[in-house]
């Protein structure tokens, strides 16, 4: 189970970077490494080096949660790994960057008018900064009107769904993540992560994400490394 983060969540770290809350969209069948991966890279995010600096929240710059259509629902995922959710829609704090995790769950969320006006309520808001997913978490993007006009990317498998979703998307199907303004989309499951550090990078800087990566021993990849349809073909 997730931890739940502290409600009282700080403005600033000690060392003066903003910090921003992340708002994990969790439901029914979601793909595990889609919410864990970047939920690791943004959770362990320091503005200081070392890891030492991991031990406390002091200089973390990203308070991560999780949220759900129901308070203190139970969400199975793919796998049947069982996780809590943080917060409700209606509960949630504010959200200044979203994630949209993708999976099975995605084709029933997709007709579920609720989840698709809540993400399209916090991804109107001023007050948000970035709107991203992973996998086929852009399926439930476009059907909010998100990806209007919009470059974009998704799961290898749902790349011909995508772009029958809406025409005026221009479908990437070479780079693991997709930046096009304040949108971020990522391929599929494990180029989540690579897109977190991504981020992690756009609002503290490469040091930091450089930092993390360290930490977490984990090479970082660029967006124009190949993905792995790409791998299987050569």
């Amino acid at each position: 189970v997730l931890s739940r983060p502290n409600q009282t969540m700080a403005s600033s770290t000690s060392t003066g970077q903003p910090v921003w809350n992340v708002g994990i969209l969790l439901f029914d069948n979601v793909e595990v490494l889609d919410f864990t991966g970047p939920y690791e890279v943004l959770s362990r995010a320091r503005t200081e080096p070392g890891v030492l600096s991991r031990r406390t929240e002091d200089t973390a710059p990203f308070r991560v949660f999780t949220v759900a259509k129901k308070s203190h629902q139970s969400i199975s995922a793919i796998g049947n790994l069982r996780v809590m959710a943080d917060y409700s829609f209606d509960t949630s704090p504010l959200i200044h960057i979203l994630l949209v995790p993708g999976g099975m769950g995605t084709m029933a969320l997709v007709d579920d008018e609720e989840t698709i006006a809540w993400i399209r309520l916090v991804a109107d808001k001023p007050t948000t900064k970035l709107t991203t997913s992973v996998c086929s978490g852009a399926l439930l993007l476009a059907k909010a009107g998100i990806l209007d006009g919009k470059r974009a990317t998704t799961h290898w498998s749902d790349l011909d769904d995508l772009e029958e979703f809406n025409s005026t998307i221009t479908v990437d199907r070479t780079l693991r993540w997709v930046e096009d303004g304040n949108i971020v989309t990522s391929a599929g499951v494990a180029a989540g992560i690579d897109m977190a550090f991504h981020i992690v990078e756009r609002m503290c800087g490469k040091a930091v994400a450089d930092d993390t990566a360290l930490y977490m021993e984990y090479p970082r990849r660029l967006a124009t490394d190949p993905r792995t349809t790409t791998l299987i073909s050569s």
